[in-house]
């Protein structure tokens, strides 16, 4: 979809499509920090043969910049390091303009969206900047500054099953290794850009598989070598929702969402159409 909403054919194709299988494993819902050691070059590198992608990312970062990429002064180093090392790689035009011109270079040349965490006095990791132009329901100018335990604060039940987890695994990150993960949801739209103030509605009854989409967050985490800062990758992908449950994973979901907890399916704001959800599955 282009900046003003509109149909885009090539966006619409998308990528890094997941194994389903490892995404619904055959159990109840469950927090996990499942992590595959990958490498960040390939992370990042082009994946949409179309252009559609990065044309669109273009797009919003050029009709609202400081919406969709913004960053603190912490954020400079870490910016001009994945600048260096994504030209390098080839996946963008090396850049030594100041530290906003490199992140709006950035974020219009590389599929993902990218955020930069840097430590904190006391060792916490606080979100310091970033190019967000495919968030899933989320603010970058809401967030920016906070440390991850606020972040996270939102999702019901998080910070209680992993925090503690998630703050040891990133102090002992170190570079060369794109640790991955995924996360899930479920939306009425195949819009890349779920920012909250386009007031995209969420699913509603009733509901039809062919007009629901399974949105997938593929996650990367990059320790970067110099400024000891992180970078954390998001790629999103779409697949329709009557797709998936003719796979062998469609019971692996309905289970999923059968037991996930009442708070966490209103966070992702299909508690209203859950349990005709679960019927149709």
């Amino acid at each position: 979809m282009n900046a003003e909403g509109q149909g885009n054919d090539a966006g619409r194709h998308r990528t890094d499509d997941p194994d389903l299988a490892e995404l619904f494993p055959d159990g109840d819902y469950r927090f996990h920090l499942t992590l595959r050691r990958g490498e960040p070059r390939a992370f990042f590198a082009p994946r949409d043969a179309s252009g559609g992608v990065v044309e669109e990312r273009r797009r919003w970062l050029a009709a609202d910049p400081l919406r969709y990429a913004r960053l603190e002064p912490e954020a400079v180093p870490l910016v001009h390091e994945l600048a260096g090392l994504a030209a390098d790689w080839g996946f963008a035009p090396a850049v030594r303009d100041d530290a906003s011109a490199a992140l709006q270079a950035l974020g219009g040349a590389l599929e993902p969206d990218i955020l930069f965490l840097s430590p904190d006095a006391a060792g916490d990791f606080r979100l310091r900047g970033g190019a967000l132009c495919f968030p899933t329901g989320w603010a970058l100018e809401e967030k920016l500054g906070l440390p991850l335990e606020a972040i996270h604060g939102v999702v019901p039940g998080l910070n209680p099953a992993l925090g503690a987890s998630i703050r040891q695994f990133l102090a002992k990150l170190r570079p060369g290794v794109a640790f991955r993960r995924d996360n899930w949801g479920i939306t009425a739209t195949e819009e890349l850009n779920l920012h909250p103030a386009r007031g995209l509605p969420p699913p509603t009854s009733p509901i039809a598989l062919d007009r629901l989409w399974l949105r997938i967050e593929h996650q990367a985490l990059v320790a970067l070598p110099c400024s000891g800062g992180l970078v954390f990758g998001i790629r999103i992908a779409l697949h329709r929702l009557d797709a998936v449950a003719a796979t062998r994973s469609g019971p692996h979901l309905r289970r999923a969402l059968e037991t996930m907890p009442a708070q966490l399916a209103a966070y992702k704001r299909i508690d209203a159409i859950r349990e005709e959800l679960v019927g149709a599955l």
